[in-house]
């Protein structure tokens, strides 16, 4: 659903006390609904900075080449895409139809539910009456509004129906084209002290890596996926009672999630581990994955902020009555505030990311690559390295350019926005990119 970002100002003393509400991600969602392939590749090439995608399996993940998928040559797996294909030829169905909003309409009546009824134990796991399902599933598929409080179903019958109707989708939630980006993320691991692989799990950068491939879901999939995931964290966090954890909750759903369709278990073989281990993962850190990573949303801002010196009226002008004077100084002061309070933000930010590419520089195994990267941080001042000192002479003060077209090709290279940092006695503000941080960020290793 579109982001909604509005700043209100009442003259009702008992509301002013309320905060307002700000929506982190307004510009994110913005520049997917109105620059879809800007927004792509921006996101795409942050993917590419944290797990390594050779050009067959990224034009699979950017829908320009069929995805590869294990056992889709066999026989029977044609013979089930047959069946499917002549399910989703009725029309009107939910069904075995291609999800759609309306369809997750209908079949949030069911997640609901399950919310107020998660102590029944083998929730999931334990299957309902086939009698009551297929009354169910009808009503479902005609576009009724059911009372499930009523008494007649049970948790079970709902449970069960709810993993046949994902299991009945034409692909998994997560779709084909992303199935070779998760298993790549189950790779994602911590390096020892003297720059050597573990087998512990990067569990920062598997979030990371996760949230930029919910970005670039279909709206209706992400959807879907977001009340999905809240219903199974809710689940795991009751699992004394219903005996279900985050992993017996994977093995239920991981075929409907992840799993390419209509393939055994024997089709997946080695990789069984690490789609069922990425559901769990899902599951456990659900309530941190469908937020734009702080990169992300500071690049969109920038595309439409970047480029000149007030919001647009239509992106965060305050809400009021046409006509109405009264209220423009209360206006300007929270405008003003609300710039004061983007610009630090926007300074932090860039200090802690050009910190941490530092760090992951210095973590590097000994090699003539990492001895090059260092001596590029000690070579260009601007860079700004971790406890480099701040040029004691202000810049000279540039004049935004009109266009943004030139910056943004320069923000999308798949790391944080680095920006130069004025002297103390001026204001910070957004500035251009140096041509000589563009080379480090370009030369950093995709694991940084």
């Amino acid at each position: 659903s579109d982001a909604i970002c509005n700043f209100v100002i009442c003259n009702d003393s008992s509301l002013r006390s309320q905060p307002i509400i700000f929506n982190p991600d307004f510009f994110v969602e913005k520049l997917r609904h109105e620059k879809p392939e800007v927004f792509t590749e921006l996101v795409v090439s942050n993917i590419t900075r944290l797990i390594d995608l050779p050009g067959t399996e990224l034009a699979q993940l950017m829908g320009e080449e069929d995805p590869k998928l294990p056992g889709a040559n066999s026989t029977a797996s044609g013979f089930f895409r047959s069946l499917m294909s002549l399910k989703r030829k009725e029309k009107g169905v939910v069904f075995g139809s291609p999800l759609t909003e309306e369809g997750i309409a209908q079949v949030s009546q069911l997640i609901e539910y399950l919310h107020k009824n998660l102590r029944a134990e083998g929730l999931f796991r334990v299957p309902g009456n086939s009698i009551r399902q297929q009354i169910l599933k009808d009503a479902l598929n005609s576009g009724t509004d059911i009372d499930l409080d009523s008494g007649e179903f049970h948790s079970n019958d709902v449970a069960t129906l709810l993993k046949m109707f994902l299991g009945e989708l034409p692909e998994p939630l997560l779709t084909h084209k992303h199935f070779h980006a998760h298993l790549k993320i189950a790779d994602l691991t911590l390096f020892d002290e003297k720059g050597n692989k573990t087998s512990t799990p990067d569990k920062e950068r598997q979030i990371e890596a996760l949230q930029l491939l919910f970005l670039i879901l279909p709206a209706p999939n992400r959807s879907l996926l977001k009340l999905l995931l809240d219903l199974l964290y809710q689940t795991a966090k009751k699992q004394d009672k219903n005996k279900m954890s985050a992993h017996n909750l994977a093995l239920m759903f991981a075929p409907h999630i992840l799993w390419p369709r209509n393939v055994t278990a024997n089709d997946l073989q080695e990789n069984i581990t690490k789609l069922n281990n990425g559901v769990t993962f899902m599951i456990k850190h659900s309530q941190k994955l469908f937020k734009a990573p702080v990169y992300i949303r500071e690049c969109a801002r920038l595309h439409y902020l970047g480029s000149r010196a007030h919001t647009s009226k239509d992106d965060l002008d305050l809400l009021t009555s046409p006509g109405s004077k009264e209220l423009q100084p209360l206006k300007s002061q929270k405008r003003s505030r609300l710039d004061s309070c983007h610009q630090e933000e926007t300074q932090q930010r860039t200090e802690e990311a050009l910190k941490e590419l530092f760090r992951h520089v210095h973590n590097m195994p000994d090699s003539a690559k990492k001895k090059k990267l260092i001596r590029q941080f000690n070579k260009h001042p601007t860079a700004l390295t971790p406890g480099s000192d701040v040029p004691s002479s202000p810049a000279p003060r540039r004049t935004r350019s009109r266009s943004f077209s030139g910056l943004i090709k320069r923000k999308v290279l798949g790391t944080p926005v680095i920006l130069e940092r004025k002297s103390r006695d001026t204001t910070p503000e957004p500035a251009r990119v140096s041509k000589e941080n563009v080379q480090l960020v370009r030369a950093a290793p995709s694991t940084a």
